[in-house]
């Protein structure tokens, strides 16, 4: 298990339902949660202790019709394009940048239908709540040398219609069977996500 510090306060281990569906996708918007996992998975092949990552999900549509170009040599068509949405990576963030700072000063432009994050916590068990200090640095410090820490991959998505998904992934249970997903577990940061996307008060990403 690494030893990397969090990138902010650490969070509480979610609490799973062990008879809900693993992929939370009774409730969940089919497009957005299918791009969420179409990102954890891509991101999986790459290990861990990898930097936060931002994207762009469009309407693979109108991305078809609008640059064919761009599409084609994404491997997408009209075909594959119905009800469905496309990741496209922004610029990595500068580094020492949280995620959580990135996100109050970005707005998307009109085209980009939702966004999505990727980030790495350590988390712990919710019962060490009262244990936390309540100072940053000493929260930090308490979570890396927990016992009972764990470290997660987080994969959060939103949509300008108002849906939200998240998969995670342990990196104890580092396995594509293992992966939960659902639409309220990291309601914090699906907010900021989805803050992104009605902000007038800044400028638009140059990105998709």
């Amino acid at each position: 298990m690494s030893d990397r510090q969090p990138e902010h306060e650490p969070e509480h281990e979610p609490e799973l339902d062990p008879m809900a569906d693993p992929l939370g996708s009774l409730d969940a918007d089919p497009a957005l949660a299918a791009a969420v996992l179409e990102i954890e998975s891509h991101v999986a092949e790459g290990g861990w202790d990898q930097p936060a990552r931002l994207y762009a999900l469009v309407s693979t549509a109108e991305l078809v019709d609008r640059e064919p170009e761009l599409a084609a040599a994404m491997g997408l068509d009209q075909a594959s394009a119905e009800g469905s949405l496309t990741p496209v990576e922004q610029e990595h963030l500068p580094p020492g940048q949280l995620l959580e700072e990135a996100l109050t000063a970005i707005a998307w432009p009109p085209q980009v239908a939702g966004c999505a994050a990727v980030v790495e916590r350590l988390v712990l068990p919710p019962d060490v709540d009262g244990e936390v200090p309540d100072d940053v640095e000493s929260a930090e410090r308490f979570a890396r040398e927990h016992p009972d820490r764990q470290e997660v991959r987080i994969v959060a998505g939103v949509t300008r219609a108002g849906s939200a998904y998240a998969a995670l992934r342990l990196r104890a249970h580092d396995d594509a069977a293992s992966v939960v997903g659902g639409i309220d577990l990291v309601p914090g940061l699906t907010t900021l996500l989805g803050s992104t996307l009605d902000n007038d008060d800044v400028q638009p990403e140059d990105g998709m």
